[in-house]
């Protein structure tokens, strides 16, 4: 059987890190069992704010990336933030440690306002002018895009322009109707040009493909273009069978993955430390783990609340690592902050927490779409952002569960097992024969 070849335009791909690469990565993985030959498009010099080589033991190993040269301004950025030259960058709006405060919001409005639709915009016209090249010398059936940086779909509506191949836009996030929109303080007329943007890749896309039901409610209610959701989900071979337990010494909640200064759980703070004051020799057994990029917003209010003996902040792990990170945990926390558009957040990591086979305590809008997973799923409690009575009571319920301190088996029960790498990927090849047929 010939493969029908897609062109996949990517700007996190390994060796960069975290879970904007691996959605991706787990796709390719399964393609060609499933009768796609992808090919990769992806920046020769990218600035990746966390580096992973263990992803590459996903990719197949006939697998054709086509890297180019990227133009980006992260060395103006780090001069403006007081940071060095070879320092690496946090995502979205993370600020580090040492940097200027007032300078990290100015460079946050230069962000939103000049830089539209984000800081890789000068790779647009580039890829748009070797892509056209290149799909009028080779057959491709198809075009995949995914975003964030949006800068890729707007690649995608070049080609699209250009050849009229079919072309699927993949939206890992919303675009103008991200959590943290209002931070960014985009005058009138840059909002209007990121609309226009984003309304324009919506209506010309054969196919739009989210990772949440609200996001789909929402971009079916601006475009006709048919919009489906695939979620984020987990690798059932990424969990094989565990030699290792919980530590018995601790109780060990983690939380994995990046925290920004706009999921700052000052919520979480008060419930640890009432923990600490009420019940001082839980406390004296007690360490959340934070594995991840955290923004020194989160590191201050640690210390505010003196929480340092109680909490430990760990930078990014290899995906494999943070597999062992889960054996090692009695619970796993996820947190997502309380503004108007949260509900429609679906965080990649909630996916790999059902497979861990850990309980998970979620502070969440509790009308959410993460919340229903939960409730559905029935892997964890949901906790509204803003009840740390309730979420302090959460853990002591936990920490009171011996039961967790000795289980070693991760096995994703079969009510989560619509969320793996395997069949998501035998969904995205559905949306892709229905746009080339």
């Amino acid at each position: 059987m010939e493969l029908k070849k897609i062109l996949i335009i990517v700007y996190y791909w390994p060796p960069s890190g975290g879970s904007g690469v691996q959605r991706w990565v787990k796709f390719v993985k399964y393609l060609k069992k499933l009768g796609w030959d992808p090919v990769i498009y992806a920046p020769s010099n990218p600035e990746y704010p966390a580096i992973d080589p263990s992803l590459d033991e996903d990719l197949p190993d006939d697998l054709r990336v086509i890297k180019r040269p990227i133009t980006e301004p992260y060395h103006l950025y780090k001069k403006l933030v007081g940071l060095k030259k070879d320092d690496k960058l946090g995502s979205g709006l993370m600020r580090e440690e040492g940097g200027s405060g007032l300078m990290h919001r100015l460079s946050v409005w230069i962000r939103g306002n000049f830089f539209i639709p984000d800081a890789r915009k000068w790779w647009i016209k580039p890829s748009i002018r070797f892509l056209t090249e290149l799909l009028n010398k080779e057959r491709f059936d198809a075009i995949v895009t995914t975003g964030p940086p949006h800068s890729m779909h707007m690649i995608g509506l070049g080609l699209k322009k250009n050849t009229g191949l079919p072309w699927l836009a993949d939206f890992r996030d919303p675009w103008t109707n991200i959590d943290f929109i209002e931070d960014l303080n985009l005058s009138s007329a840059a909002r209007k040009k990121h609309e226009q943007m984003e309304q324009e890749v919506l209506d010309l896309a054969d196919e739009i493909v989210v990772v949440s039901p609200t996001m789909r409610s929402d971009y079916s209610d601006m475009t006709d273009t048919p919009v489906t959701v695939i979620t984020n989900g987990f690798d059932t071979n990424d969990f094989a069978p565990a030699d290792e337990g919980p530590r018995k010494d601790h109780f060990l909640l983690t939380h994995i993955g990046m925290m920004t200064s706009t999921r700052n759980p000052e919520t979480l703070w008060q419930a640890l430390a009432g923990i600490r004051d009420k019940y001082p020799e839980k406390a004296s057994k007690f360490k959340l783990q934070l594995i991840g990029k955290v923004d020194a917003s989160i590191k201050a209010k640690i210390r505010e609340y003196g929480l340092q003996e109680m909490v430990e902040v760990s930078d990014y792990v290899p995906h494999e690592q943070i597999i062992r990170e889960q054996r090692k945990s009695h619970a796993l926390l996820l947190i997502i902050n309380e503004s108007p558009n949260a509900g429609l957040l679906l965080p990649g990591k909630l996916f790999e927490y059902m497979a861990s086979g850990r309980p998970v305590i979620c502070t969440t809008p509790v009308d959410g779409d993460a919340a229903e997973v939960l409730r559905e799923s029935g892997i964890g409690k949901v906790v509204s952002t803003y009840d740390k009575d309730a979420l302090q009571q959460q853990i002591l319920e936990l920490m009171d569960q011996p039961d967790i301190y000795h289980s070693k088996e991760l096995k994703p029960g079969s009510a989560v097992m619509k969320f793996s790498r395997q069949e998501l990927t035998r969904k995205l090849t559905e949306r892709l024969e229905s746009i080339i047929s």
